[in-house]
C-alpha cells in the first residue's frame, strides 16, 4: 500500500511536514488557500532554525544583533549580542512561508491552491478520510469543487483551523496580533539596520509588548493583546506609533494587517488520525509570543512519528501511533511553555512588574541566559551562584518598583 497524507495549511508548520513527508516518498498533498498569503507577526526566528531547517541567507531580511527593551517609563534597556556569528534572523512571512512551500512542492509533495471546507470522518479506524474543497488553481474562475481520500490529515491551518473544528479539538485562548508595515526615509531606517525595538506598558499592550522589527526595506510595528481586551487593539497600536514617533517621523504606512494567535493548547491536538501542529495546535509560546520555529517544529516532529510508525509509509497508523507525536512533544518543550508562561503572568501583571522586568533585563548574566535559550532553543542551567545571583536580582527588582505580590 502506499500511505496518503493531506497537509492542510502551507506555512512553516505545514511546509515542513509536507516536505519531511516527501522526503520519506510518502503520497504527500499539501493544501494552502492563499498562496501569497502574509501573515501578521513579527518575522523573528532563533538563530538555530536557520541551520536546522536549512534556510538560505537571502530568506533573513536583516541580522539583528542589538536589542532594545523600553519600560512604561521609557527606561531603554540595551542588550547586544558579544559573539559576532550571533543573530537573531527577521524575515517577511511572504518570502519564508514561500520558500518552505516551494521546497516542499519540489521534493515531492502535490501542492493545491485550494480552500478546504468539510473533512467526512470515516466510522472505523482504516477507511479513508474525505476532503472536499474547492479548487482555485484556474485564476478567474470561483472555483471547482472537488474531494480527495486519504488516510492521515495534519492540520496546519493557522489559529481559525477548519480541521481542528471537524476533528473537535476544543477551544483556546487567544491574542489578537495588529501590525502596521512602514517604510520609513532611509536615515530613520538606518537605525533600525541590526537592532529592533520591544515596549512594555498598558499604553501599548495590556497584556503583552508591542513591537519594531526591521524587515528589508521597511519596519514592522505592531502590538499584541488578549482576547477579551481586543476591542482597544487599535488604541494599543496608536500607543506604540506615540511612543516611537520620533522614529517613525516621516514613515509611510505600506500595509496594515491583524491575525488571533493561539495562547496555550488545544485540549486535544491528536484525534483519530488527525494531528494538529502549528498554531492550529496553539503552539505559541507566552511571554515573548513566539510561534515560527516551534511550528516550523512540531510540523517535522510529526510527519517524522508518521514516517516511523508507518515503517515509511507501508502501513496507516493508529491514534496512538500518533500521539507518540504528542508525548515526544511534550517532553521535549512541555517545560518550556509552563516556564514562559508564568513569566509572563508574573512581569505582564502591571506598569510595576514591566519596570522590574526591564531592569532585569539589564543583568548581563540574565541576558545570556535569554539569549542562548531563544537562540539554540537548548536551557544551558547556570550554575548555582549565578542562579542564586538572578533570583536575588529578580525579587530585589520587583522589590523596588513595588511590585511584589504577598
Amino acid at each position: 500500500m502506499t500511505l496518503r497524507v493531506a497537509v492542510i495549511g502551507s506555512g512553516p508548520a505545514g511546509s515542513s511536514a509536507a516536505e519531511t513527508l516527501a522526503k520519506a516518498g510518502i503520497e504527500t498533498y499539501l493544501f494552502e488557500r492563499k498562496l501569497d498569503n502574509a501573515k501578521p507577526c513579527g518575522g523573528a526566528i532563533p538563530l538555530c532554525m536557520v541551520s536546522e531547517f536549512d534556510l538560505p541567507p537571502e530568506i533573513i531580511d536583516r541580522r539583528v544583533r542589538k536589542m532594545k527593551m523600553i519600560s512604561p517609563s521609557n527606561r531603554e534597556v540595551d542588550i547586544n549580542l558579544v559573539n559576532e556569528e550571533e543573530y537573531i534572523g527577521m524575515c517577511r512571512r511572504e518570502v519564508l512561508d514561500g520558500f518552505l512551500r516551494n521546497r516542499a512542492a519540489k521534493l515531492g509533495a502535490n501542492l493545491i491552491n485550494a480552500t478546504v471546507h468539510k473533512l467526512d470522518i470515516p466510522a472505523n479506524n482504516t477507511d479513508p478520510y474525505t476532503i472536499h474543497y474547492v479548487d482555485h488553481t484556474e485564476t478567474g474562475t470561483e472555483g471547482i469543487a472537488k474531494s480527495l481520500k486519504v488516510d492521515v490529515i495534519i492540520g496546519a491551518d493557522g489559529a481559525n483551523s477548519r480541521v481542528a473544528k471537524e476533528m473537535d479539538a476544543g477551544d483556546y485562548n487567544y491574542a489578537i496580533a495588529f501590525q502596521e508595515r512602514i517604510r520609513l526615509p532611509e536615515d530613520k531606517m538606518a537605525y533600525y539596520n541590526n537592532l529592533a525595538e520591544m515596549y512594555v506598558g498598558n499604553d501599548v499592550s495590556t497584556d503583552f509588548y508591542a513591537w519594531v522589527f526591521p524587515k528589508y526595506d521597511h519596519v514592522a510595528v505592531g502590538t499584541g493583546t488578549m482576547q477579551v481586551n481586543k476591542a482597544s487593539i487599535k488604541q494599543l497600536q496608536a500607543g506604540i506609533r506615540a511612543r516611537a514617533s520620533e522614529k517613525l517621523a516621516g514613515g509611510k504606512i505600506i500595509k496594515v494587517e491583524a491575525h488571533p494567535i493561539p495562547e496555550h493548547p488545544r485540549p486535544r491536538r491528536v484525534v483519530g488520525r488527525i494531528a494538529l501542529v502549528g498554531d492550529a495546535a496553539g503552539y505559541v509560546t507566552k511571554s515573548s509570543g513566539e510561534g515560527i520555529y516551534f511550528a516550523a517544529k512540531s510540523g517535522r516532529m510529526c510527519a517524522e512519528t508518521i514516517v516511523e510508525v508507518s515503517n515509511g509509509g507501508n502501513r496507516i497508523p493508529t491514534e496512538d501511533d500518533l500521539k507518540v507525536y504528542l508525548k515526544r512533544w511534550d517532553k521535549k518543550y512541555g517545560l518550556t511553555y509552563k516556564v514562559l508562561d508564568i513569566l509572563q503572568s508574573v512581569f505582564y501583571r502591571s506598569d510595576a512588574t514591566r519596570e522590574a522586568f526591564v531592569e532585569m533585563c539589564d543583568d548581563l548574566d540574565v541576558q545570556r541566559l535569554t539569549f542562548d535559550s531563544y537562540l539554540y532553543k537548548t536551557v544551558v542551567p547556570a550554575n548555582p551562584i549565578t542562579q542564586l545571583k538572578i533570583t536575588a536580582k529578580t525579587i530585589a527588582s520587583l522589590i523596588r518598583g513595588n511590585a511584589l505580590a504577598p
